[in-house]
């Protein structure tokens, strides 16, 4: 656990942190595949790049504010702290809820297909969220819950001033477990990408993929604050991927249908 990797001498001291370094490297990552496929695609790269800007930007919005309505006592005593995105703190799927109405709402401005352009961008996704994990790693925020301590795979993490996880106790590595697993489905994507059958089919695979990893994923996590439905059962990550996965299945199957009936 490195949650500050280094500190510039400027300004009484600039710390650089391991998440925000590796949440912008997840970014140009991203903006790197999304540039690619929209050459391939025929679709204008200067308007991308001009989205993902924006979405950037919705991201950390939506994201933080998910995060702060999880554990708003906390940021009621503290308001200052709301701002430090870059200590970590932001729940993914408000940053995706927000993404996907700015996204609309651009798209239908710029009068762009919504479906095509989320399948161009939804391998970026995966992505720069598995770099992402691994800041998360570093910054030892969304860890696991404990393990056999005797374990290959437990992690204990030091002691750390600015560290988040618990410090001497063998934890699942959840982090990594879900960047190894994001990097898969980035990797699934892009080679669906090429041989698709109906625009929407990258963003609906992406979804039901990654909802059914953050389910999984999510019985491995021992952070408390990130959020409970029903305390100890359900996660409100659980539920929200719950939901995504079932709206997810049946847009699929309806799109897919419609698609057979147009050949």
């Amino acid at each position: 656990m490195h949650p500050v990797l280094f500190e510039i001498p400027i300004a009484g001291g600039l710390k650089v942190h391991a998440y925000g370094l590796m949440v912008a490297v997840g970014f140009l990552a991203a903006l790197a595949w999304i540039r690619y496929q929209s050459k391939r695609e025929g679709i204008p790269v200067s308007a991308m790049v001009d989205l993902a800007f924006w979405l950037m930007i919705a991201a950390i919005v939506g994201s933080r504010l998910v995060f702060i309505a999880v554990d708003w006592r906390y940021y009621v005593e503290n308001p200052l702290a709301a701002l430090r995105v870059w200590e970590g703190g932001l729940v993914f799927y408000g940053g995706l809820i927000a993404c996907i109405f700015v996204a609309w709402f651009y798209l239908k401005r710029h009068r762009l297909n919504f479906w095509k352009v989320a399948d161009v961008f939804m391998p970026g996704v995966a992505l720069g969220h598995a770099f992402g994990r691994i800041g998360c790693f570093l910054a030892g925020c969304c860890h696991g819950r404990t393990c056999d301590p005797h374990a290959w795979y437990a992690v204990v993490f030091p002691e750390r001033p600015e560290g988040l996880a618990p410090a001497g106790i063998p934890l699942y590595p959840v982090q990594l477990i879900e960047s190894a697993a994001e990097f898969l489905i980035f990797a699934f994507l892009a080679w669906k990408s090429r041989k698709k059958a109906f625009d929407g089919q990258i963003l609906l695979l992406y979804l039901i993929t990654y909802a059914f990893l953050r389910i999984a994923v999510e019985a491995l996590r021992g952070d408390a604050e990130r959020g409970f439905v029903l305390r100890g059962w359900l996660s409100t990550s659980q539920f929200i991927s719950a939901i995504l996965l079932i709206a997810a299945l049946l847009v699929l199957i309806y799109r897919r249908g419609r698609n057979h009936e147009t050949r």
